[in-house]
């Protein structure tokens, strides 16, 4: 199983309705992307990243997660 950027992008989308979200990636696996949200304002990166993480609802979760890489910058407007 594999996941495309636009449903990467779509799941993100969710958890932050109002985020400037740009996904890269096209091999199914490996992507990057940022992900710049006013809900990170007061969070350190890891808080926010760890956000962002939970909004995947489990896609990078063990060896047969659908998601093996993510480089993911975050931050506040």
């Amino acid at each position: 199983m594999s996941i495309d950027a636009q449903q990467l992008e779509t799941l993100i989308r969710e958890a932050f309705p109002d985020a400037q979200i740009m996904v890269e990636g096209d091999d199914g696996v490996h992507f990057s992307a940022m992900v710049v949200d006013e809900s990170f304002r007061g969070m350190n990166r890891v808080q926010q990243q760890r956000a962002v993480y939970a909004a995947l609802k489990g896609k990078m979760d063990g060896p047969a997660g659908e998601l093996h890489a993510l480089a993911l910058t975050t931050k506040a407007p």
